[in-house]
């Protein structure tokens, strides 16, 4: 079955206010930056596609906090410059566990080139696959979360 819209998942990263990142050499745009995301698969939770992103992507381990922020990218709006999928993305904070140190994956992700931890300060010197470092770099400044509810644990929080 086919859906209308794709859902991601990533990983915020940030320590010593210095951002996880990963790097692409996009064949068109050249040299683009990303935070560790990709989508979900079938049967896969959304806080467990961020496990697995991390993991691929950049090779940690993390803890899955609150959801950071949604992006969508809806192709006609933007003349289908990311082409033609209608796209929901849903960036979580994380921090790493298991004493996992980020790299560059034996497998990567087509087109990806690199692993790199980048001063927040610096958003706005790269590009990005999408053009959030003003965002990132105002969200890390104002620490604003939503919280994510998952209906298979509404039954375990306390006074229900």
């Amino acid at each position: 079955m086919q859906f209308h819209i794709r859902v991601r998942a990533g990983a915020i990263i940030i320590e010593n206010n210095n951002i996880l990142l990963t790097v692409y050499n996009d064949p068109i745009r050249g040299i683009v930056y990303d935070l560790p995301a990709g989508g979900t698969e079938p049967n896969e939770s959304i806080t467990a596609a961020v496990k697995r992103e991390a993991k691929e992507e950049a090779c940690v381990d993390v803890e899955v906090g609150p959801l950071a922020f949604v992006y969508e990218y809806t192709p006609y709006l933007n003349l289908e410059k990311f082409g033609k999928i209608h796209t929901l993305v849903m960036m979580f904070e994380c921090n790493i566990i298991n004493h996992t140190t980020p790299k560059f994956p034996e497998n990567p992700d087509s087109n990806q080139i690199d692993v790199k931890w980048l001063p927040i300060s610096e958003l706005q010197d790269v590009e990005m696959y999408a053009n959030i470092g003003s965002y990132l770099q105002s969200y890390t400044t104002n620490g604003r979360n939503i919280d994510l509810i998952e209906e298979h644990l509404l039954g375990e929080v306390s006074g229900n």
